[in-house]
């Protein structure tokens, strides 16, 4: 089996704009990308570059899984993400192995990247994002 890189920490926050100007001090990187995922419910953001990058996501609606989250926890580390080459496959070597599946099929994510989740029940407790290498 190949190593997955990580691709990023996802942070839950209630607003991008209050949180930004934190995540940039602390990683010394600027805000870039920032984009609604209309699909998700999420507005993101991405702070830093290589594996120790971060994404911000802020809800946009109530009933998005980021904004249950904040209810159920408040801000902090809501998944880790890895860089797969091919997600489909990957899903399915996750499901052989007997991984809980959020998504059986990917869905299009931050940037028009492919990506799907496994539930925290099959991780030790962390949400984990898989994304179709880039």
């Amino acid at each position: 089996m190949t190593e997955r890189a990580l691709d990023h920490v996802g942070i839950a926050v209630h607003s991008l704009d209050e949180a930004l100007p934190t995540f940039e001090s602390i990683t010394g990187g600027k805000g870039y990308g920032r984009e609604r995922v209309d699909a998700q419910g999420v507005e993101v953001v991405f702070v830093g570059e290589g594996a120790g990058r971060l994404e911000l996501l802020a809800p946009t609606r109530d009933d998005s899984a980021v904004a249950k989250f904040l209810a159920r926890r408040g801000p902090g580390m809501h998944h880790l993400c890895y860089r797969v080459p091919d997600i489909r496959a990957e899903l399915a070597r996750c499901a052989q192995a007997g991984m809980q599946l959020i998504d059986k099929e990917p869905r299009t994510g931050a940037a028009g990247h492919q990506v799907a989740f496994i539930h925290p029940k099959s991780t030790g407790g962390v949400l984990t994002e898989l994304v179709e290498g880039h």
